[in-house]
């Protein structure tokens, strides 16, 4: 499929009479440059138009801004920068990355989120959810381990957060809408309140810091930020981790660079490495709304 039509190419893609084609392209109407004397419309360009149509919205949609927001991940971290795809991360949590994605804030949204069916497809429900995502697009990263992070050698001997309450521990928290405290809300919502500061921790490795400076003595986190700060982990729940995109986004440059690299061996590879990690979906579309 090439990325640029000329001009009887995208009238018969958007169903225009050429001459109006003509008409809209020399009043800026329409994405398009001119090249050696002929227009040329950039298909990604064009559906973005017709998307922000479609929204009611007026004029070409402006792209987002090249950021993943939502949940932070150590294999998506590397994987962004591994692939090269010019994409920046900002991790507030799931349930701030969608909002941030349904305000076209960002191009794609990490999300690990949470309801009352326990994993069924929360990521799926949450997009269905935002009104304004009428275009929304979800690809498989990987399904991942999540559990009690605790001090080295686990030395109150905890086994999972019913024993934390009971031993008074002192709980990290999550900010509220993340995946991570949705999970925990659910773990202790018949137990006493849990002991702890009441700051939230942004991200699974700053809730690691807090760990080794002796600030917390658990935390909800993934296996794999257990396994590279050396902290003791307890494996309580498997759960779908998600990028969240509209359709629109999805053929630019970065997106793509990046879901092609999630699908090659280099990426299995360093996912076995990490530990926690089942990729076997890696970068396959699992809902396209």
């Amino acid at each position: 499929m090439r990325p640029y039509l000329n001009t009887e190419e995208a009238a018969a893609y958007l169903g225009l009479k050429e001459r109006k084609l003509y008409e809209l392209a020399a009043t800026g109407g329409v994405p398009c440059s001119k090249a050696t004397g002929k227009w040329l419309f950039p298909r990604a360009a064009l559906d973005r138009w017709v998307e922000a149509a479609m929204a009611g919205r007026e004029g070409a949609a402006a792209a987002p801004p090249d950021i993943i927001g939502g949940s932070h991940d150590l294999l998506l971290e590397w994987a962004v920068r591994r692939s090269a795809c010019g994409l920046a991360l900002l991790s507030e949590g799931s349930g701030a990355g969608l909002a941030r994605l349904d305000r076209d804030e960002v191009a794609l949204a990490a999300l690990h989120l949470h309801g009352d069916g326990g994993e069924a497809d929360a990521n799926r429900e949450g997009l269905c959810a935002a009104h304004r995502l009428h275009d929304a697009v979800l690809i498989s990263f990987a399904r991942r381990e999540q559990g009690l992070l605790a001090a080295p050698g686990n030395p109150l001997g905890l086994a999972g957060v019913a024993d934390a309450a009971r031993a008074g521990a002192r709980m990290g928290r999550r900010p509220a809408g993340s995946g991570a405290q949705q999970l925990l809300d659910s773990w202790t919502a018949e137990q006493a309140p849990l002991a702890g500061p009441q700051a939230p921790y942004a991200t699974d490795q700053d809730l690691a810091f807090g760990l080794r400076n002796g600030d917390i003595d658990c935390g909800v986190a993934t296996r794999a930020v257990a396994a590279a700060n050396g902290l003791s982990f307890v494996s309580l729940a498997w759960e779908r981790f998600d990028l969240a995109l509209r359709r629109r986004t999805y053929f630019e440059p970065g997106p793509q660079k990046l879901f092609a690299f999630l699908r090659t061996a280099e990426f299995a590879r360093q996912a076995a490495l990490f530990g926690g990690y089942d990729v076997g979906e890696a970068g396959a579309v699992r809902f396209n709304r």
